[in-house]
């Protein structure tokens, strides 16, 4: 295994680790969670809520006991997705590829405990894909235009860093052109910070700092306004459980969901310039925390609770890409793979593969485009006019 490979791994492990952890204490407080499981959660944990079919009718889903998420699900299925193209995706990939793999094809859904459709799984967010691509004919450059503003479309790709390593501005430009179809607004600004976060994590000489310092200069309105407060008081914090108030009140006045995570604000979830999703900036946080330890960052995306599975997504997979996929801990990757009955490898020898296939590509473009530069900027050859006199 390359360092490309071994670091492709780290992103999709580490994120789908990540998931599986955070998806027990999704949409929580710290304080209920370290109440249901008698202090801060260390690993993998059973259920929140014991009746978990019939609890919350809505979302029936058995979380916890190591599976995985709809995070993971859409990960993977964007995987495929390059798999299929084999070179840089935009919004029509979406449209053309991804939707017909949420319509079309079973697979087997950890939290549903059966094969379904992905679609069957997704919630309504993610499903707007399918009502404005499928059903809808939208353009798919302008369908997530009116969806609400969240992480959906931020929470899967990763695989657009893997793609586009070493590129965060390449790896940016993507991202905001993908969830174009999924999300507008802060949601989608996010979805190209995060790729660029990735991309720039798999340089070998990343850092915490390189990677901050990357979603700051790319990060536009209140994005960059909130990643910048989060980092900033984490700036000296090196215990998660200390970091988890001070990074909540750091977010706060970015984040329009409000501090009941299960009842929204009135205005939660709109188009806003000043504004920010949540998970992001505290995944961030996290990262310069744990000073990139993939455990001590995913723990304290854990059980800060809320939108736990997605921060422990976008945080493992950070984490996975700067250290490579040893960075991730064994014991739950096996734990999750055989729980979930996912190959957490394969994804990522797939995406190894297709960015050698797209590197390639973006070769032969350069190429092509620096002869005709050099043939644009060559001195003209003299002609004569219509007096036989020389001209140039």
């Amino acid at each position: 295994m390359d360092l490309l490979q071994d670091k492709a791994t780290g992103v999709l492990a580490g994120a789908a680790v990540g998931d599986a952890l955070g998806g027990a204490a999704e949409g929580n407080t710290p304080e209920a969670i370290q109440k249901r499981y008698g202090g801060y959660i260390g690993g993998i944990v059973g259920p929140f809520l014991e009746d978990w079919r019939n609890a919350r009718p809505i979302a029936p889903y058995h979380k916890g006991d190591g599976h995985i998420t709809d995070d993971t699900l859409m990960t993977t299925a964007l995987v495929d997705v390059y798999a299929t193209v084999r070179d840089h995706l935009d919004a029509f990939s979406i449209a053309d590829h991804l939707v017909p793999l949420l319509l079309g094809e079973k697979r087997w859904i950890p939290e549903l405990e059966s094969e379904a459709l992905l679609l069957h799984r997704i919630f309504l967010a993610e499903k707007w894909l399918v009502a404005r691509l499928h059903y809808g004919h939208i353009d798919p450059r302008e369908a997530g235009v009116g969806n609400i503003v969240n992480c959906g479309a931020t929470m899967y790709v990763a695989p657009i860093g893997i793609a586009n390593a070493g590129s965060p501005d390449t790896a940016y430009a993507e991202g905001i052109d993908v969830a174009g179809a999924h999300q507008s607004s802060y949601g989608r600004e996010a979805a190209g910070v995060f790729a660029a976060a990735v991309a720039e994590a798999m340089r070998p000489e990343a850092s915490v700092s390189s990677v901050i310092d990357t979603a700051l200069r790319l990060a536009k309105d209140g994005t960059r306004d909130a990643i910048d407060a989060v980092v900033t008081e984490a700036d000296g914090i090196t215990d998660w459980r200390e970091a988890i108030g001070p990074l909540r009140r750091a977010v706060t006045p970015f984040d329009t969901v409000g501090d009941d995570y299960r009842k929204p604000a009135r205005d939660a979830r709109i188009p806003n310039r000043t504004k920010s999703i949540e998970e992001l900036p505290i995944a961030l946080g996290m990262l310069v925390v744990g000073a990139g330890n993939y455990s001590d960052a995913v723990l304290g995306a854990v059980n800060y609770g809320r939108d736990s599975d997605s921060i422990a997504t976008m945080a493992g997979a950070i984490c996975g890409a700067l250290n490579g996929v040893d960075n991730v801990p064994l014991e739950w990757r096996e734990t999750i793979a055989t729980a979930s009955r996912i190959d957490l490898a394969a994804p990522a020898a797939t995406m190894a593969a297709v960015s050698r296939e797209i590197w390639a590509r973006d070769q032969e473009r350069v190429a092509r485009r620096g002869a005709t530069m050099t043939a644009l900027m060559a001195p003209a050859p003299a002609t004569p006019d219509l007096h036989g006199a020389v001209t140039r």
